[in-house]
C-alpha cells in the first residue's frame, strides 16, 4: 500500500502528465484554434457548475469583482487561442518551449501587479531566455508564426497567473476560474458572431473524434485538472508544485516525439535553446521559493 505523501506526490505528476497531454489533444483536434478553445470552455464551464451545485459553493459575487474576472477570462482565453494557433502554425515541440517563457514576462508584470521593484536576478534569467529563444531562432525560422503565437500564449499565461494570484486572495479558486471560463465564453461567442462566420449548424457538425478529444479536454484536461490541483496543493508544499509543473513542457514534448515523431523531431539547436530556457526557469523557481520559505520562517520565529 501507497502511503498518502507518495500518493499526493504521484498525484501531482498525473495532473503535470494531463498538462503536457492538452498539447498532445491539440494536435489530435482537426477544428482550428478559436472553436477549439470555444467548445473546451463551454464544456469545461458546464461541468464545473454542476460541480459547484453539488458541492454547494457559494458563487456571489460583486459587480466589481466579476469585470475583474471577465478581464481575466478573456486573457485566459487568448493564452489558449495562440497556444493552440502556435501548434497549428509549427508543431508541439515548438509551442511548448515558447510557453516556457512565461516566467520570463512574469517577471516583469509581477512588479506592476504587486507594486514591488525587479529583482537583479529575473533580469539576468530574461536575458538568458532570449538567448534561448535565438538559438531556437538560429535553426527553426520556417517555424517564425509558430514561435510568435507560442511567445504571446507565454505572455496572456503570465498576465492570467498573476492576476489570478490577486484574485485568490479574496475568493475561493472554483468561483474565480467558474466566471472566468464563462466569460472566456461570451467573448469568443462575439468574436465568432462578429469576425467569423457565426454560429451555422456546419460549426456544430463535429466528427466523433474531435467530440471526444474535446471531451477529454475539457473534463480531464481542465476542470478534473483544476479542480485535483487545488485539493495537490492543499497537500504538498507550494515549492514542490511550482518545481514539478515546470516538468510540463517536457513531458509534452517526449510525448509529442512518440506520438509524432515525423513532425516533432528537431534540431540539436532546438533542444539547446529549449534547454536553456527550461534550466532558467526551474532556477528561477527554485530561487523564488527558496527566499519565500526563507520569509516565512523569519516571520514565524519573530512571534516564537
Amino acid at each position: 500500500m501507497l502511503n498518502d505523501k507518495l500518493k499526493n506526490y504521484l498525484h501531482l505528476h498525473f495532473l503535470v502528465f494531463i498538462a503536457g497531454f492538452t498539447a498532445i489533444l491539440g494536435k489530435l483536434i482537426t477544428i482550428e484554434a478559436v472553436s477549439l478553445v470555444w467548445y473546451r470552455m463551454v464544456i469545461a464551464v458546464i461541468f464545473m457548475f454542476v460541480y459547484i451545485k453539488i458541492a454547494k459553493i457559494d458563487i456571489s459575487i460583486k459587480r466589481i469583482t466579476l469585470i475583474k474576472f471577465s478581464i481575466a477570462g478573456v486573457i485566459i482565453a487568448l493564452h489558449w487561442i495562440t497556444f493552440f494557433a502556435s501548434i497549428d502554425a509549427s508543431n508541439i515541440s515548438i509551442a511548448l518551449a515558447m510557453f516556457s517563457t512565461g516566467a520570463f514576462f512574469a517577471s516583469f508584470i509581477e512588479p506592476i501587479v504587486y507594486k514591488r521593484k525587479v529583482i537583479w536576478y529575473e533580469i539576468l534569467f530574461g536575458i538568458i531566455v532570449i538567448i534561448g529563444i535565438a538559438i531556437i531562432l538560429k535553426t527553426e525560422m520556417k517555424h517564425i508564426t509558430g514561435i510568435i503565437l507560442g511567445i504571446a500564449s507565454a505572455f496572456f499565461s503570465s498576465l492570467f497567473a498573476v492576476l489570478n494570484g490577486k484574485f485568490l486572495e479574496k475568493d475561493s479558486a472554483t468561483k474565480i476560474s467558474f466566471y472566468e471560463f464563462l466569460a472566456g465564453v461570451i467573448f469568443i461567442s462575439l468574436f465568432i458572431i462578429i469576425f467569423g462566420d457565426g454560429f451555422s449548424i456546419e460549426y456544430f457538425q463535429l466528427s466523433s473524434q474531435d467530440f471526444i478529444y474535446l471531451l477529454i479536454l475539457a473534463t480531464i484536461c481542465t476542470t478534473y485538472a483544476f479542480i485535483a490541483s487545488v485539493y495537490v496543493m492543499k497537500q504538498i508544499s507550494p515549492y514542490t508544485v511550482v518545481l514539478t509543473y515546470n516538468l510540463e513542457p517536457i513531458y509534452g514534448v517526449i510525448l509529442a516525439l512518440i506520438i509524432f515523431p515525423q513532425t516533432e523531431t528537431m534540431t540539436p539547436s532546438f533542444y539547446y535553446g529549449a534547454l536553456i530556457i527550461l534550466t532558467t526557469v526551474i532556477l528561477n523557481g527554485i530561487i523564488k521559493n527558496t527566499k519565500a520559505f526563507k520569509n516565512k520562517r523569519t516571520q514565524n520565529e519573530k512571534f516564537v
